[in-house]
């Protein structure tokens, strides 16, 4: 019987997407620019993989990442699905030859819970940087086992405006991935970057244009895919933060946590702890900001207070009034918890406020003891009068220092915020 032989079409790879598809190495991580083509070269070699009858595996995080991936597959095998010999499904974004365990499918998938459920040989993760760094390595790279399979990363630099929806415990760790692939000797790992322009599918003179819509630096994330360490005119450098950690502090005579509440819903409300010891040094102790309602906020601010035995909150009221009082101590009331609380208005610009905060990390008596990778790569990439986010972790950082440092402490009331049942502190 004559074996009747259908198309499938794909794209012409650009030079730098043909690379990646024939580099040989097992592990491969693509850091690219945005429209620089990686779903699509993603969506062709996961296609090429199925017909060799492998079984790859496209995941990412958001679903319009998933739909552009799944249009491309869909496109390329289109004549085969018609024909019968390959059978699709929509609902779970599967294309397999029926009767075998040959199969591409796609998926959204945030982290390691999202990604089970399936097996694959050949598994790409889009959009990793946003990704919880478990979805890797505590399934995706078991998923893999079975037949020494294969894997793509593909990310591109997060901005600080992205950080509101990213999973990652941190920010940077696609980055490091990529540092340690370009390190690699043994041919296993690969790395490949390449910018918005590298793509001769988009236009050129929209490219050059859009320069005039963004800032220098999320020009330099998000078109050149360049993963940027630190910025010029930033208030702090990693070095001034890194040269001054330690990994624990001695007894504090004095504990603060800043709270900054965000004016929107989607910037998140800086949460930071603070102390100081009798020496005069400072320590940061921790960072609970996050994304989320008065609700979740509030409860995040009484944790810290509770957790790290606070004196005080100290929450600046220029967007909430008093809302931002009523919530946190509505909140502890409501579960029967002291909290101590101050208000603070910002009468003058965020870099005046800061400057003398970063006066005592440039004299050596501010610490940080461990690592906070978000509220650090918001201290060394924001850019005062240049870059057009608020910087709430930096604003609550900066609430607890200068409470610390800066004004005076405010004397105790009993009579404050007496939580019915409780016995106060003071």
């Amino acid at each position: 019987m004559t074996e009747i032989k259908h198309n499938v079409t794909l794209r012409r790879p650009h030079p730098i997407q043909q690379r990646i598809r024939d580099s040989p190495a097992k592990r491969k991580i693509i850091r690219a620019g945005r429209r620089g083509g990686k779903t699509v070269i993603a969506a062709t070699i996961c296609v090429e993989k199925f017909l060799q009858g492998l079984r790859p595996l496209y995941a990412a995080p958001t679903s319009d990442q998933l739909e552009t991936f799944w249009f491309e597959v869909k496109k390329a095998l289109q004549e085969p699905i018609d024909a019968g010999v390959f059978k699709k499904n929509e609902t779970d974004h599967t294309i397999e030859r029926p009767g075998t365990k040959q199969r591409i499918k796609g998926k959204t998938a945030w982290n390691s819970d999202t990604l089970r459920g399936d097996y694959s040989d050949y598994l790409v993760l889009d959009e990793f940087q946003l990704m919880d760094e478990d979805a890797w390595g505590v399934v995706g790279a078991p998923m893999l086992l079975d037949n020494n399979g294969s894997a793509i990363f593909i990310y591109t630099p997060p901005s600080l405006s992205s950080r509101s929806v990213t999973k990652a415990r941190d920010p940077q760790h696609a980055a490091k991935m990529f540092q340690k692939a370009q390190q690699d000797t043994t041919g296993r790992w690969e790395a490949f970057h390449f910018t918005s322009f590298d793509n001769p599918h988009i236009s050129k003179a929209a490219l050059e244009e859009i320069t005039e819509d963004m800032t220098n630096l999320a020009y330099r994330q998000e078109i050149l895919a360049e993963d940027i360490e630190e910025v010029p005119g930033a208030l702090w450098t990693r070095k001034l933060i890194s040269e001054m950690r330690v990994t624990g502090h001695p007894d504090l005579v004095r504990i603060i946590v800043g709270v900054d509440p965000t004016g929107s819903t989607s910037n998140e409300t800086g949460i930071v702890v603070a102390g100081k010891s009798a020496d005069g040094h400072g320590y940061v102790l921790d960072d609970k900001s996050l994304l989320g309602s008065p609700g979740e906020w509030g409860d995040a601010v009484i944790t810290a207070y509770n957790r790290n035995d606070a004196d005080v909150v100290v929450a600046e009221v220029n967007y909430g009034g008093d809302m931002v009082e009523s919530n946190i101590i509505g909140i502890a009331n409501a579960s029967n918890q002291i909290c101590r609380y101050k208000n603070v208005h910002a009468s003058r610009g965020k870099a005046v406020r800061a400057e003398p905060i970063v006066a005592r990390y440039e004299k050596g008596i501010i610490h940080h003891v461990g690592e906070f990778p978000e509220l650090e790569d918001e201290m060394v990439t924001w850019v005062p009068g240049e870059s057009r986010y608020s910087p709430n972790r930096i604003d609550a950082l900066v609430w607890a220092l200068t409470e610390l440092f800066i004004e005076q402490p405010i004397p105790p009331d009993p009579s404050r915020f007496r939580v019915a049942g409780a016995e106060r502190k003071w």
